[in-house]
């Protein structure tokens, strides 16, 4: 509940700062104008983002019939999680990667590269795709794509305050609630990089309980933290060709092939989402021992 909190406030901080950007491009006109569009993104994303992505990597929907142990695997977390079987798509891409979308768990879908099949063992596959399946279940899969729209849409708004600006259309009204040039000039520059913040914060919150879901859906953390370190490896060798406004969708940034986008990146580093992981391990083979020594005095006893 913490992190579906904080996502709300995420997204709601996004929307207010599209409307102030928007009210410095134009004032109080610019603000009704940037909240109404804010408005049709959110409804738009709603509707309609899963099929955009689908289709933007050109996914393909399979059966049992086309890839049994994938589907097979898919239907099993689905049960273990107790949700309605999502769709199964694959990517035609060598990059090892994986994602979840659609708007509610009644209509999910899940995506892996054929990359990542051709890569990972059955645990592995597991691992990721109980990942995915807690994004599913953790509700925050829509919420993802309406932040990505949103930033992108605060981008487009930034920029055409920028251009304003320059070339002297902006509101220099103090009542209007312009600031003159130099103050959308410096919103044009401030604002996309608070979105890109915001978006990184609620992803990498995502990331984070989506491990730890998928580790108890899977029923043991260690495929999915072998995955991970397969992915990292393999991200770094076989780029991908993915739109940065989807990249936080991915289990893995599929974007990280150089610093700077490591810098800005929307998920947290591998190796502590790693650690975590065999932390879990760690935990439950100590409290599996203790269970197992607390049995066996208790047996001696009687």
């Amino acid at each position: 509940m913490g992190n579906q909190i904080k996502t709300v406030f995420f997204l709601s901080i996004m929307t207010c700062l599209m409307v102030f950007i928007g009210g410095l491009f134009g004032g109080r006109q610019g603000m009704i104008v940037a909240f109404i569009l804010a408005m049709a993104m959110n409804f738009f994303s709603y509707w309609f983002s899963d099929k955009i992505i689908l289709r933007m990597y050109n996914a393909t929907e399979i059966g049992p019939e086309d890839n049994h142990e994938l589907y097979s695997i898919v239907h099993e977390l689905a049960h273990t999680a107790g949700l309605p079987m999502p769709k199964v798509y694959i990517i035609p891409s060598q990059a090892p990667n994986a994602f979840a979308t659609g708007r509610n768990p009644e209509h999910a879908a899940v995506a892996v590269t054929s990359g990542l099949l051709e890569t990972m063992n059955r645990e592995e596959i597991k691992g990721v795709l109980a990942h995915e399946m807690s994004h599913v279940k953790n509700r925050d899969i829509l919420i993802g794509s309406i932040a990505a729209t949103m930033a992108g849409a605060i981008m487009i708004i930034a920029n055409m305050a920028r251009w304003s600006a320059i070339f002297g259309m902006g509101s220099e009204d103090d009542e209007d609630g312009g600031l003159g040039p130099i103050g959308l000039i410096i919103m044009s520059i401030v604002a996309p990089v608070a979105a890109m913040l915001i978006q990184m914060a609620i992803s990498r919150s995502r990331e984070y309980l989506a491990d730890a879901t998928g580790a108890r859906l899977a029923g043991s953390p260690d495929g999915l933290a072998n995955a991970l370190e397969k992915l990292g490896a393999y991200s770094k060798r076989i780029p991908m060709n993915a739109n940065p406004s989807t990249a936080h969708m991915f289990i893995v940034n599929p974007l990280s092939g150089n610093s700077l986008s490591s810098l800005f990146s929307t998920h947290p580093p591998l190796e502590e989402r790693i650690a975590r992981l065999r932390g879990i391990h760690s935990n439950h083979y100590r409290t599996d021992k203790i269970n197992k020594g607390r049995a066996f005095w208790e047996n001696l006893s009687q």
